[in-house]
């Protein structure tokens, strides 16, 4: 297993070692925006607990999720089909941000809330039929500091590193393709994370 837990200087650094893109740039807020943009996210995002059908069976999760964009898209994912809200003015300064950062457009953005390290992912990639065929997804970070793996479908090589408050991490190109990627739960973080994943959609 290749770990990023050190240091890692001269940003952004493609963590994946073959068949994909993920560039990690670190921590890109100042600590004064990270609280700013979190207090915002945390208190004002219209959160709603996340819905997958399983074996037929809806489940809502614990983590909650809100989705946004440049119109009401439609995005179907685990059976579930939501619709966009548009954008708000602090949504989309995060957008900016990271598309000057990654050289990269997003039209659309899925936020999650975890409240502690109870709530995580399991193994996935995002291949969703709505989302631009190779197209960058760039997550960012705020608040609570969360380890994040990813492993090769093939060879089951894994990558894992800590996704620090205000930072941002940019998958592209091949990556959805071979490598499926999680937030595992821990119990040693007390505190919430919230996740942006902004995207493009193509409907």
């Amino acid at each position: 297993m290749i770990s990023l837990f050190e240091e890692i200087s001269g940003f952004p650094v493609n963590i994946l070692p073959k068949d994909g893109t993920a560039e990690y740039y670190g921590k890109i807020f100042s600590d004064a925006d990270c609280e700013r943009f979190y207090q915002y996210l945390f208190n004002e995002i219209p959160w709603e607990n996340d819905e997958a059908v399983i074996f037929g069976k809806l489940i809502l999760t614990k983590r909650k999720v809100a989705w946004f964009g440049e119109k009401p898209f439609e995005y179907t994912y685990s059976k579930r089909t939501k619709y966009a809200k548009i954008w708000t003015p602090e949504l989309l300064k995060l957008k900016q941000k990271c598309e000057e950062i990654s050289g990269e457009t997003y039209n659309s953005c899925l936020l999650n809330l975890y409240h502690d390290g109870s709530e995580g992912m399991a193994y996935h990639s995002d291949g969703e039929k709505d989302l631009k065929k190779h197209g960058a997804i760039a997550s960012l970070t705020f608040g609570a500091e969360r380890k994040f793996l990813f492993k090769h479908k093939t060879s089951k090589e894994k990558v894992e590193l800590f996704l620090e408050n205000g930072s941002l991490l940019v998958m592209k190109g091949k990556t959805q393709d071979h490598w499926m990627h999680r937030l595992p739960p821990t119990t040693k973080v007390k505190t919430p994370r919230v996740n942006l994943t902004f995207r493009t959609i193509e409907n």
